[in-house]
């Protein structure tokens, strides 16, 4: 059998023994996705010879090693890729709302994570090429690790020209990678324990977290709700629904009207009578003032379209040739008589305003007879056929741009490598930005909504390669005997030490200083360490992962930067105080 068919069996196994572990829990805790990743040691530990997986030999990678790293690197391409997706919508918002307070307890983490590795390194623990691998794994980042060895080859060759022992000085670059392998599985274990620990010592409810996150998020997206109210005013009797405040700015809208027995669809010419009764949909911030100026607030049972010919219902976009027109150049109420009082995009709620222009995916919510709604519904789309096909053009095109992305490099003075983004923050940011902006940059050419099964589906794929790959690797190359024979055991527990202590105080800081969300708090730790299995345990906390994933969205971009350039910096300054 040729080399490609056991490299899948092996890795098959590896994600079934992983998703299997993981599924196992204990007072409802569990490793979750994290699972694959020892499933991975155990494979590659037990079963190297006999799936053919060696790996790494003295004069480089092996044909089966150049597959696995491919293929491990595509599966995190794909995982920060769908979280770019999922997270995009509303990242901008969240980033107003909360980014700098994120950004700002990250920094910290960084900073004692680095202080930490540099006092193991000062107190001569470790040497510097242990230090940076130490470091890049327990920080869970291989663009770190990456950065790390190319420093440390570079300053080997400046030194080796100064006649320098650099294997004593502390800088053989083979041994960068196998500290790295030594620290990152517990590196991940850290991460989990610290956000189980959190949740433990305050005894944090997940339902509520949840509930908070979003009863935080409506109100500073301007929560949008719903009064009746009866027009008793005699400024507005006789007078057309126009000149009710906030119906022209459209800050409001009037769903239907309640008119002694019957039920009206409303337009902004429609003549308002006394004891008319508004269904008003709109901001409390708008309604209230209304609420005082018209009349009085009544019962929502006064305007149900129970016994009436109304329904409603809402209808989902799904036709290209509407997709970029406006809600007014359809003309939908004039054309079907209906009324559409709440626009649906991304899971956010807005007043539909007559210029707001229409994207694949959104749903109206709209109220009229039936004969009305279905003839509306054949010119907007409303096909779930369409709706929960994956369009796979605009996903190659996010892939090809975030790689490029990834690729720029980023000079920075002092450093002899410049930065990237590199494969795991070129498509995370691109996706982020073309999920918000890609249909006004392609001109509604291109889709770029993806539906939330295909979404789940690419999140979950790439994550259980990469995690499994990364496992088998380990298991592969001596894993189990540099920790039990070698500095491994050393190393190991400096990894847990840089892992654990500064998120684990931040942590702690954070929730009970700044009352970040908990939900929000994992996101930003999983963010933190730039770690997907972190942050894959933190969305399976919840049915709805958004609040995790926009913590560690709103953090990953700079976080990405820092923990690039941080093993740089370090080493330059080991170097500046060793005096060489």
């Amino acid at each position: 059998m040729s080399t490609i068919p056991f490299l899948t069996l092996a890795i098959s196994t590896a994600a079934i023994l992983g998703i299997l572990l993981g599924e196992i829990r204990y007072r409802g805790i569990g490793l979750g996705i994290g699972g694959v990743l020892f499933s991975g040691i155990f494979v590659g530990h037990f079963f190297h010879e006999w799936f053919g997986l060696t790996v790494r030999t003295p004069d480089g990678l092996t044909n089966a090693g150049e597959i696995l790293t491919y293929v491990q690197e595509f599966g995190l391409i794909l995982f920060v890729y769908a979280i770019g997706v999922q997270v995009g919508p509303s990242f901008f918002a969240s980033l107003r709302s909360m980014g700098a307070k994120l950004i700002g307890w990250v920094v910290v983490i960084i900073a004692l994570g680095c202080s930490v590795a540099l006092t193991l390194h000062f107190v001569g623990i470790l040497k510097i090429d242990a230090m940076v691998g130490v470091y890049s794994g327990a920080i869970t980042n291989t663009p770190s690790l990456g950065a790390a060895t190319q420093m440390i080859l570079d300053m080997e060759s400046v030194l080796g020209e100064q006649g320098v022992d650099t294997s004593a000085a502390g800088f053989d670059e083979t041994l960068v990678p196998s500290a790295y392998a030594m620290a990152y599985p517990f590196g991940v274990c850290g991460i989990l324990l610290t956000m189980i620990l959190i949740r433990t010592i305050f005894r944090v409810n997940i339902e509520d977290e949840a509930k908070k996150y979003m009863e935080s998020k409506a109100a500073s997206q301007g929560e949008i709700t719903s009064f009746n109210v009866n027009v008793l005013s005699k400024d507005f009797i006789g007078k057309p629904l126009s000149s009710v405040p906030g119906i022209v700015e459209e800050h409001l809208v009037c769903s239907r009207i309640k008119r002694g027995k019957d039920l009206l669809v409303p337009h902004a010419d429609t003549v308002l009578e006394y004891e008319d009764i508004l269904h008003l949909v709109g901001a409390r911030q708008h309604l209230h003032p209304v609420i005082a100026a018209v009349g009085k607030k009544v019962d929502s049972a006064y305007t149900t379209t129970r016994g009436t010919n109304k329904i409603v219902k809402r209808i989902v976009v799904t036709n290209n040739a509407v997709i970029g027109h406006s809600i007014e150049s359809l003309h939908l109420e004039e054309r079907f008589d209906i009324i559409a009082s709440r626009l649906y995009r991304a899971g956010v709620q807005f007043i539909p305003s007559h210029d707001m222009r229409l994207q694949f995916g959104d749903s109206l919510n709209v109220l009229g007879t039936k004969e009305h709604i279905d003839a509306a519904s054949k010119i907007l789309g409303n096909s779930d056929i369409a709706l929960h096909k994956v369009a796979m053009l605009p996903i190659f095109i996010g892939l090809a741009l975030g790689i490029l992305l990834g690729s720029i490099p980023i000079p920075v003075s002092g450093v002899p490598a410049p930065l990237k983004l590199g494969i795991a923050g070129g498509p995370l940011v691109m996706a982020i930005l073309l999920s918000r902006f890609g249909e006004t940059l392609t001109f509604k050419r291109i889709r770029w909504y993806m539906p939330s099964a295909g979404l789940s589906a690419l999140r979950e794929i790439g994550i259980t390669l990469f995690l499994s790959i990364v496992g088998i690797c380990a298991g592969a190359n001596g894993f189990w005997s540099t920790l039990t024979q070698g500095p491994g055991v050393t190393w190991m527990m400096c990894g847990m030490l840089i892992t654990f202590i500064p998120i684990f105080v931040v942590g702690i800081l954070a929730y009970k200083i700044s009352k970040v969300n908990y939900l929000v708090l994992c996101g930003m730790i999983a963010g933190s360490m730039t770690d997907p299995p972190a942050l894959a345990f933190a969305n399976g906390m919840h049915s709805n992962p958004e609040a995790s994933s926009l913590g560690y969205a709103t953090v990953y971009p700079v976080t990405m930067f820092l923990r690039i350039l941080s093993p740089q910096v370090m080493i330059i300054i080991a170097v500046l105080v060793a005096g060489f």
